[in-house]
């Protein structure tokens, strides 16, 4: 059975039209959330591997990136919203 992990959480409903993994990381006041979906990705298996690889392609960007005032930068927020995107 998939179980959830750190930043990374199961959603399955018998009764509901979404299945598969959220993706969420909230750093320096700056949550992002990402959903990978069964049928996009084909099976639990692999959307827990999709969301896993923009997990930890996400945490490298925002481990190395620069604080202003104790926030994310702007180019930092940017980068990570175009990884999820093109997740």
């Amino acid at each position: 059975m998939l179980e959830s992990r750190k930043n990374l959480t199961r959603f399955t409903y018998e009764n509901a039209a979404f299945e598969g993994w959220r993706l969420c990381v909230s750093r320096a006041g700056t949550t992002f959330t990402k959903y990978f979906s069964d049928k996009k990705y084909g099976s639990g298996k692999k959307s827990l591997a999709a969301a896993e690889d923009t997990l930890e392609k996400l945490l490298i960007i925002v481990e190395q990136s620069r604080r202003i005032n104790g926030k994310l930068s702007k180019t930092t927020t940017e980068k990570v919203n175009q990884l999820l995107k093109n997740a």
